[in-house]
């Protein structure tokens, strides 16, 4: 019987996370974790996740906007692989370590700087683009390439996490005309997290980080972008409505949330 390539026993690596390991993300906001694909997932992940990014983008537009050169949203809804990872992988029993018992998917995406992508991407929080409360959602970069700051891994300022959500005047003309947030921080602070392809960079919904351009002439820098959050996380900038994603383990008060993508196929992702 031929594999399966996206058979989660082959393809995925488990991890735990141990006491200290938490103790460091409280302190610090973030975590690098070591592999979660096995060569032969990370091979898949990059093929579905570059067929998927053809099909919708053309080269790099230096006149183009953020979104058009360096993001592809909703990426599980284009490569089963991705979505076994997003909703069924090693990540989400990472975030009920560090969430809690109940948890939604809420983001993925692909942050992609290609190969003469030399725009800059400014300081900012994760939930600065979308406040969700409880301010406790984890944002999960998996590189699909090996990441230094020549080709535009990311840096980030430790425990900038610990002051809380920084209020930023980002409009809905802002959003729609995708323009991205640069917040104030001290870049004497800031410390570059390179990654090997197939690892894993955790960050706290409040950390600052930001990326420089890709300056190298021939390697890519391609992220797996996944969001987790409590089930019952809202939308504080939406009247505080319920952030709709897939729930994936525990219970929610919101009908909305139980029912959401519940007719994506997952494999075999336990619910509860």
């Amino acid at each position: 019987m031929p594999h399966h390539p996206a058979e989660p026993a082959a393809c995925f690596l488990p991890q735990r996370l141990s006491d200290a390991q938490r103790e460091s993300f409280r302190d610090h906001g973030f975590l690098q974790l070591g592999p979660l694909l096995t060569e032969h997932g990370l091979r898949q992940m990059q093929t579905e996740c570059m067929s998927a990014w053809r099909a919708e983008k053309e080269s790099f537009d230096p006149s183009g906007t953020w979104l058009r050169n360096s993001l592809l949203p909703d990426i599980h809804h284009r490569s089963a692989f991705v979505r076994q990872f997003y909703f069924a992988g090693p990540l989400v029993d990472i975030a009920l370590q560090l969430i809690g018992p109940n948890i939604k998917a809420v983001t993925s995406q692909l942050t992609f700087k290609l190969r003469g992508n030399s725009q800059r991407f400014g300081w900012h929080q994760d939930n600065a683009y979308g406040e969700l409360d409880p301010y406790n959602a984890i944002s999960c970069l998996t590189a699909l390439d090996n990441a230094d700051p020549e080709n535009g891994c990311l840096w980030l300022i430790p425990g900038s996490h610990h002051p809380g959500q920084i209020e930023y005047n980002h409009t809905l003309d802002d959003k729609a005309a995708q323009v991205s947030i640069d917040m104030d921080a001290d870049p004497a602070r800031a410390t570059p997290m390179p990654l090997q392809a197939g690892h894993c960079l955790l960050l706290h919904c409040h950390l600052l980080h930001m990326s420089q351009g890709n300056l190298s002439a021939d390697r890519d820098r391609r992220i797996l972008f996944t969001r987790y959050a409590d089930a019952d996380a809202v939308e504080v900038y939406n009247d505080r409505q319920p952030r709709l994603g897939r729930l994936l383990r525990g219970t929610t008060r919101f009908a909305a949330v139980r029912h959401y993508e519940a007719e994506l196929d997952t494999g075999d992702s336990p619910r509860n």
